[in-house]
């Protein structure tokens, strides 16, 4: 049986010492964490996921959840023999993709997240961008070179969207119940057409109104790398800009940057890019001196 000397009990004393001053620095704030990657579907992280959030509601911080489910949409449409088409990254959605995608992602997926919550002794409601009018979405616009020409053309993606509106009314009555939020990225637009957004994208228009402490991008990388493979921690506007000039930063980092500086830009203190396959990386972020992912700040 452990004694109050055993080193263990010790060590795990000043663990929660250390974090002390990180627990009272953000109690009462929100963090808004996209989830998303392997992490959603391996069992035991999602299980790790659902504890850490557990316990930051428990020592007073607010966090948001904003999910993903791109390979779920992608494997439902397989199932129904629909063939999906991709441009720029962007999934191309239609009438029955845009069905499928609300099915799973306001679904399966957020049902399942609000599930892992419960059983870690948390309480969660799963809600997407349609419940209280929470989000309001505009059509993506976007536009591509033509290979032979070399001239801009419009592109349309369907039922894709990004957020015009955002009433943070459905959020905060949420948190505020002592529950946590669990958001699926779907949202009407003004023609009363439903569009699927990306979620980091929605994350980010979240946190921004939310004025969040933080935004967490959960990735399946370790966080922004330089050259020789090492973790940058510690990222402004200028750095962003110098490494995507060198081509340090590249392919889909590049949108979840850009969702980072947005989101820091339009009120949310600071964002960080993180390992969603490390085993409770947001609490090595939060809690310790020394972090975990990629911190992005405007100053």
């Amino acid at each position: 049986m452990p004694t109050p000397h055993d080193p263990a009990l010790l060590a795990k004393a000043a663990t929660l010492v250390d974090a002390l001053p990180y627990m009272q620095r953000y109690a009462g704030r929100t963090f808004v964490v996209k989830y998303g990657g392997h992490a959603m579907g391996d069992p035991k992280l999602a299980r790790d996921f659902a504890e850490d959030v557990v316990l930051l509601k428990a020592v007073g911080i607010n966090p948001v959840v904003v999910h993903g489910g791109g390979p779920q949409i992608g494997a439902m449409l397989k199932t129904m023999g629909v063939e999906s088409r991709f441009i720029d990254g962007l999934r191309v959605t239609d009438t029955q993709t845009a069905q499928v995608a609300e099915m799973v992602l306001s679904g399966a997926i957020n049902k399942e997240i609000v599930g892992w919550i419960a059983q870690a002794g948390g309480r969660a409601m799963g809600l997407s961008g349609k419940d209280g009018g929470m989000v309001r979405a505009r059509k993506v616009s976007r536009t591509m070179k033509d290979p032979d020409s070399n001239i801009e053309k419009a592109v349309d993606l369907g039922f894709v969207g990004e957020p015009d509106t955002i009433d943070i009314s459905v959020i905060e009555t949420v948190s505020s119940a002592g529950m946590i939020p669990v958001i699926a990225p779907i949202a009407p637009g003004a023609d009363g057409e439903t569009y699927n957004i990306n979620a980091d994208t929605m994350a980010g228009s979240i946190a921004a109104a939310l004025g969040a402490a933080r935004l967490f991008l959960l990735t399946d990388v370790a966080g922004v790398l330089d050259k020789q493979g090492e973790l940058l921690t510690d990222l402004r506007p200028a750095d962003v800009a110098r490494l995507q000039g060198d081509g340090t930063i590249s392919g889909g980092m590049i949108p979840k940057l850009e969702t980072c500086l947005h989101a820091v830009a339009a009120g949310c203190e600071a964002a960080v890019v993180l390992d969603g396959r490390v085993s409770h990386a947001m609490l090595l972020e939060i809690f310790t001196q020394e972090g975990a992912g990629t911190l992005i700040r405007a100053a």
